[in-house]
């Protein structure tokens, strides 16, 4: 990328007047370069520039009204001073409130005196009033005038501050044309602006008022919902920035070499073939679009989505197989270690009958058995490795790499996944399998896996049962012990899911631990307990244990969201569900309805429920379909929380919202295709790129 840095890209402190400790401050927001700053738009706005008559004030407005003083009552420290004006006639009141007085405030507050005052209306059964307002005698000064905005800011950061940065910002950029999408750009996919970028980002921090208060009304709104057109444009500039990054990044992959599996698999057939089951449709057609991928010199960028138990697993086994075959070694990452032991018991169990040695490495492993594994894997022993983030550590290189698979894949980081695609041999680029059992809606694929190709599982294997959900008020407690004593004496097991206290495994652990104790003094049944502060060989002890039918009931964290299948398992309860996000219920649900048995989950939950509470719980007893419960989330919740901000980090977007702006979305893919196939706008997209997304150079290869 183009080092020759234009104003909008300077750093914050080349402003007037900003040193280091206020580019702290600004840090807290995230704002480090004059772009950063002047996308740092309002969050509302206040209207300084007409007074509003008092008889139409609303409720929760901030507003300048101006009028009389015809009463004065001062309640030990506290005035009450009462404001009329003639309201074109009909009168109107807002009684001033002062919780503290000083001496120029009771100087000024008298009867008879005239009064322009902004703040906020608050209209209650004690009347209209305004609470601390600013204020001023009519015509001794005036309040800064216009449309003034309204910025998120941190303490220490006052907004007259933020207002005047982000000025001195715009007459910074002024005289310097920015890059961004051309009146050709938008005409090419149908679609007609107004303005440039800089007009836009004005219009936004200094809209102009209007002639009459309901076309006010309307701008102020178009502006804060982010409808208006300067809004727009801004937002179709910046997801059009991330689509390139994508398009760039997939283009920038046919200038690697990857290595080349044959279409056909002998070792396939034989996996297969050895299996009590055949696999699905779904599956095959899933296997089909990975060997194509396989079996071309350009490296596979692949995301298989399946609903929980869609056995994807056994299409990451398959997968496998063919770059096997051909010679080349597989490394399969997970994100915990729970998770990795299951694949590791699932490989080993296909592989080793058929002579293929499959390896491993975690962090839990001594430092001989690390040894002992790095040494198999450079020598080539094995053709499989498991692991966990400990694979693409510097001290792992492997004889021949060829395919690489990811599961749950939003658990790792970009750079994550590219260090472990670094360690292919010499002048080769792995191919890549990510997979997820997270279901993930169009708009979200499209925003944060834009450069993959996307496989879908939408069959699940026969003989599953459906799984019964139910909501039950945490009153009814006693019942649902019953329930379990009675599941469980009947030779079946269960688990008890504990609520997520907090973002800690220690007070996670200590509530798994109450409840644990709980149900051992009310129930004769055999108990075992697994939460995240356990040591991971302990943990995999009492999974052992469960699946192996020597517990019959399992008290647990949500640690068990992935990678535990117990076919007897036929209950989940789930402790305080409305604590959780819909997609991870469901992920939690999915744990049982593994075999023939009719299956229940039940939610328990803690009144008073939020009208949305009550929505989320009822979707997810009214439907199985992962795809249609992971949408509802993201428009209930947003993408970060749906995958877990923890794992994803921020969508990284300043404006755009890809539930709010799904049809923008569209728009934005498709001037991202067309620029990305005219050759003589690389130097705009590279310089698109690198305004909108700072880091875009390590993710494209620029």
């Amino acid at each position: 990328m183009t080092s020759t840095l234009t104003p909008i890209q300077y750093p914050i402190t080349a402003l007037a007047g900003v040193g280091q400790p206020l580019a702290k401050k600004l840090a807290e927001l995230d704002i480090h370069r004059i772009f950063d700053l002047l996308m740092h738009l309002p969050r509302d706005y206040e209207d300084h520039s007409r007074t509003v008559p008092m008889n139409m004030v609303e409720n929760g407005q901030a507003c300048l009204i101006a009028g009389v003083i015809t009463n004065v009552l001062n309640n030990k420290g506290r005035l009450s001073v009462y404001l009329e004006d003639d309201s074109h006639g009909g009168g109107g009141m807002v009684v001033l409130q002062f919780f503290k007085t000083y001496p120029a405030l009771m100087q000024t507050m008298t009867v008879g005196a005239n009064i322009t005052a902004f703040g906020e209306i608050k209209i209650s059964r004690y009347g209209v009033q305004m609470a601390h307002p600013e204020y001023h005698i009519t015509g001794t000064k005036t309040f800064e005038s216009g449309l003034l905005p309204i910025y998120p800011t941190v303490k220490g950061l006052h907004q007259n501050k933020l207002r005047q940065l982000v000025r001195l910002a715009i007459n910074a950029v002024h005289q310097t044309p920015l890059t961004c999408l051309s009146d050709d750009d938008f005409d090419s996919v149908g679609v007609t602006v107004q303005g440039d970028l800089l007009s836009a980002l004005m219009v936004i921090h200094l809209p102009d008022p209007q002639a009459d208060i309901f076309s006010q009304t309307a701008l102020l709104t178009g502006l804060k919902e982010r409808t208006h057109p300067a809004c727009q444009r801004l937002i179709i500039e910046e997801l059009t920035a991330h689509q390139l990054v994508f398009f760039y990044r997939k283009q920038n992959l046919h200038t690697h070499k990857a290595p080349l599996c044959e279409r056909v698999s002998s070792l396939a057939s034989r996996l297969v073939a050895s299996l009590p089951f055949h696999p699905t449709n779904a599956q095959q057609r899933v296997v089909s679009e990975i060997v194509a991928d396989l079996a071309t010199s350009t490296p596979m960028l692949r995301l298989v989505q399946g609903d929980v138990g869609a056995g994807k697993t056994l299409v990451a086994g398959l997968a496998a197989c063919y770059a096997i075959d051909s010679g080349w070694q597989v490394a399969i990452m997970a994100p915990t270690e729970i998770l990795t032991e299951q694949h590791l018991l699932n490989f080993k169990k296909w592989f080793e009958p058929m002579g293929i040695g499959v390896g491993w490495l975690a962090g839990k492993q001594t430092t001989k058995e690390r040894n002992a594994s790095l040494d198999a894997i450079i020598n080539n022993e094995v053709q499989i490795v498991v692991g966990t983030h400990a694979l693409f550590q510097d001290g792992v290189a492997f004889a021949k790499l060829g395919l690489v698979i990811i599961d749950e894949q939003h658990r790792f980081g970009v750079e994550q996944r590219l260090k472990l695609v670094n360690k292919g041999v010499a002048n080769s680029t792995p191919h890549q399998l990510t997979m997820t059992a997270t279901p993930i809606p169009r708009t979200l694929a499209m925003s944060m896996y834009g450069d993959m190709d996307v496989s879908v599982i939408d069959e699940l294997p026969p003989g599953r049962t459906p799984i019964t959900t139910v909501t039950i008020n945490r009153d009814r407690h006693d019942e649902v012990i019953e329930r379990i004593r009675i599941n469980c004496k009947n030779g079946k097991q269960a688990y008890w899911v504990c609520p997520l206290v907090e973002e800690s495994t220690v007070l996670d652990a200590q509530s798994a631990e109450l409840l644990y104790e709980a149900l051992c003094k009310r129930l004769d049944i055999r108990i075992g307990l697994v939460h995240g502060k356990m040591k991971a060989s302990d943990k995999q002890a009492v999974m052992n244990d469960f699946k192996e039918g020597n517990i019959d009931l399992l008290v647990a964290t949500t640690v068990i969201e992935v990678g535990v299948d117990v076919p007897n398992a036929s209950l989940m309860v789930i402790e305080n569900a409305e604590r959780l996000g819909l997609s991870q219920l469901h992920q939690l649900r999915g744990r049982v309805g593994r075999g023939s048995e009719k299956s229940f989950c039940v939610l328990l939950y803690q009144m008073p429920l939020s009208p949305t509470g009550i929505e989320r719980l009822n979707i997810l007893r009214d439907s199985t379909d992962g795809f249609v419960i992971a949408q509802k989330d993201l428009e209930l919740r947003g993408a970060g929380e749906l995958l877990g901000r923890r794992q994803t980090g921020d969508m990284g977007y300043y404006l755009a919202d890809i539930v709010r702006d799904e049809s923008l979305l569209y728009i934005a893919q498709n001037l991202a295709k067309h620029l990305i196939r005219q050759p003589n706008k690389t130097a705009q997209i590279q310089a698109m790129m690198g305004l909108w997304l700072k880091e875009s150079g390590e993710f494209v290869g620029a």
